[in-house]
């Protein structure tokens, strides 16, 4: 080969290593995927809270736990989109449920970020060769701009190609939109389309591949009282149901909105307060 294009070659190399070592899956439960090269990373402590704790969400908790030890058991399961009000424990869930099962099947969770989407087939080579092992794979806060192409590289894991979804491969994903893009993006393409019922399919049909559509809405007063109650019963910070009703619904205030997000951070501060480590 002569010497511009041996250059060539290990430009190109430079542009795209290749994929890093096959990773020590018995390391760790959880592990993040990382481009350039691509590599998994083991996380040796998830952060996640027990799944008796989050309030409110009851059905969507059932039916994510049962599809999710349906996969774990080697038996058939569904992708699922997680969609809806901000802070109400979508991504809490995902992690939540697989806390509550890894420890008695072979169940790990990998962590994919919108951006390192079409880097997927890459990440799905290496989970396919892992055999022994299922993997969740989970993107968080899933959403698409009007010019992002990540989305074509989402349909590798939900349909596969003609190599198909690997066999130990599930894919979770969280959006606060059912559609994964926005509703004005949505309308803007269908009135200025000249086919309006073909201009946003491809899009749109991508949540339909999910097999299920779990969604989270916005708590009451007294769901939020209740997750803020179940954290100091938990982590044993003593108050009295008064004091902590009149400052939980002040901090809510103060807050603007009311979630199970606000619920955690409103405990955080108390849990400071009464001297409590979490």
């Amino acid at each position: 080969m002569s010497d511009p294009l041996i250059r060539i070659a290990e430009a190109l190399e430079r542009l795209s290593p290749p994929p890093g070592d096959m990773p020590d899956f018995d390391a760790a439960d959880a592990f993040l995927w990382h481009t350039g090269p691509g590599r998994l990373e083991p996380v040796p402590q998830v952060s996640r809270v027990s799944l008796d704790l989050l309030v409110g969400i009851d059905r969507a908790r059932n039916i994510l736990l049962e599809n999710t030890r349906q996969f774990a058991a080697g038996l058939p399961a569904n992708n699922a989109l997680l969609w809806g009000a901000r802070g109400m424990g979508k991504s809490s869930l995902v992690k939540a449920v697989h806390g509550a099962l890894c420890d008695d099947h072979p169940l790990k969770i990998v962590e994919l970020a919108r951006e390192d989407l079409p880097s997927v087939a890459d990440l799905l080579t290496v989970l396919r060769a892992a055999t022994g092992y299922r993997f969740l794979l989970f993107c968080d806060d899933l959403s698409f701009s009007h010019d992002d192409q990540h989305y074509k590289s989402l349909k590798a894991v939900l349909d596969g190609g003609i190599a198909g979804r690997p066999e130990n491969v599930l894919f979770y994903a969280t959006s606060n939109r059912r559609h994964l893009m926005p509703r004005d993006m949505i309308e803007n393409e269908r009135s200025s389309a000249i086919n309006p019922s073909e201009a946003i399919e491809e899009k749109v049909s991508l949540s339909d591949r999910f097999g299920l559509w779990l969604g989270f809405h916005p708590c009451d007063q007294d769901e939020y009282l209740a997750m803020i109650r179940g954290y100091c019963e938990a982590y044993g910070v003593e108050v009295d149901d008064e004091t902590l009703r009149a400052e939980a619904l002040e901090w809510q205030v103060t807050r603007g909105a009311r979630s199970g997000r606000v619920a955690w951070q409103f405990f955080t501060d108390l849990a400071g307060r009464k001297g409590v480590r979490l």
